[in-house]
């Protein structure tokens, strides 16, 4: 346990915190979502991870997501890591570098008691939830928090004990309405949120 992890005892005290060390946390998508929701975990005590996402970092991603202008054309998965581990070096993160589908979501993250469902696009979105809904596992997933403006409208929805939805449900990205820190840092942050209470038992 480094100086950081004593240090969090004060604040979840030490059965709090091996619960929230002993939770495997599997995020789908490293984008605005996924690095900033791990952010918050790591900040929280988290150390045990999936991370699963193909796509390097791209310009257009320093807008919202948790990565730097020398980490462009990398992949997002080694970014990641080792980003966090500056946060924490004594994290133990698996990096799942390819595509999540139908096939192989269930087998990425089969040690993960939390799902993160990160994606952007509605369709990855769907195959989340038809795999893991009716698991015992936690799944949390977002939709509808593009643009800027009304951020109180980034609601948690309960869909039942196990799976919790964050967005407004209607603010798709689009041309005109795109994706920006502030909104999908606070539907990340939420996103963490929901796992952190859920893990200490107050949900």
């Amino acid at each position: 346990m480094n100086a950081f992890e004593k240090a969090l005892i004060q604040y979840f005290g030490k059965p709090g915190l091996r619960k929230i060390q002993s939770t495997v946390v599997g995020i789908a998508g490293l984008g605005g979502l996924g690095s900033n929701c791990a952010v918050s975990l790591v900040r929280s005590g988290f150390r045990k991870f999936i991370l699963a996402d193909f796509d390097k970092v791209e310009y257009g991603n320093l807008n919202r997501q948790f990565y730097f202008l020398d980490q462009a054309g990398l992949y997002k998965t080694d970014c990641l890591k080792a980003n966090l581990s500056r946060i924490n070096p004594n994290l133990d993160i698996t990096l799942v570098r390819q595509k999540i589908s139908e096939d192989n979501a269930a087998e990425v993250f089969a040690d993960c008691g939390v799902v993160v469902e990160a994606f952007d696009k509605a369709e990855y979105k769907c195959l989340m939830a038809q795999v893991f809904l009716g698991s015992p596992k936690l799944l949390v997933s977002a939709s509808g928090l593009a643009g800027w403006g009304n951020s109180d409208a980034l609601r948690i929805k309960k869909i039942k004990d196990n799976c919790f939805l964050i967005g407004d449900s209607y603010s798709e990205a689009t041309g005109s309405l795109p994706p920006c820190a502030p909104k999908v840092a606070i539907a990340a942050a939420k996103q963490a949120d929901v796992i952190l209470s859920w893990v200490l038992g107050q949900r």
